[in-house]
C-alpha cells in the first residue's frame, strides 16, 4: 500500500521551481528559492500564510488552526485539499518572487516582501 504523503510529496515536488528537503522534525518540507511553501507530517501538513488568508481558510473549513498553536501557520489532515493548500502557498511565492525580481531590475529598495506567514519560524513539535 502506497504511503499517503508520496502522491503529494511527487505532485508538489515536481511542480516547476519547487525544491524537496528533509524538514528538522521529520517528514518533508518543500521550497522555492528560501520561502517554504509548508511541509508534511505522518497525517498532515503545516503551511505558513499571512492572517487574513489563515482566516478565510479556517472559517471555510479549508485548514484548521496550527496543530500546536504555533502563529503564521494552519494545519490539515491529508487528502485531496492539501495539494491544493499547497498550490496556494506556491502561487503566492511565485508572486513574491516576480516582486522581488521586478524590483532588483528596477533597482529598488527591497521594501516589503510579500510574506509567507505572520511569523514564518517553524513549529516546535
Amino acid at each position: 500500500m502506497e504511503d499517503i504523503r508520496e502522491p503529494i510529496e511527487r505532485e508538489v515536488g515536481s511542480w516547476e521551481g519547487v525544491t524537496v528537503h528533509p524538514h528538522r522534525f521529520g517528514g518533508v518540507e518543500f521550497r522555492v528559492g528560501k520561502r517554504e511553501l509548508g511541509h508534511l507530517h505522518e497525517t498532515w501538513a503545516d503551511l505558513p500564510f499571512t492572517s487574513r488568508i489563515r482566516e478565510m481558510l479556517v472559517e471555510t473549513g479549508r485548514a484548521e488552526p496550527h496543530k500546536f498553536g504555533v502563529r503564521g501557520w494552519v494545519s490539515r489532515d491529508f487528502d485531496d485539499e492539501v495539494i491544493e493548500l499547497f498550490r496556494l502557498s506556491y502561487e503566492r511565492a511565485l508572486v513574491a518572487q516576480n516582486v522581488r525580481e521586478s524590483r532588483d531590475q528596477l533597482g529598488e529598495a527591497g521594501g516589503a516582501d510579500v510574506p509567507a506567514g505572520d511569523d514564518h519560524s517553524d513549529p516546535v513539535a
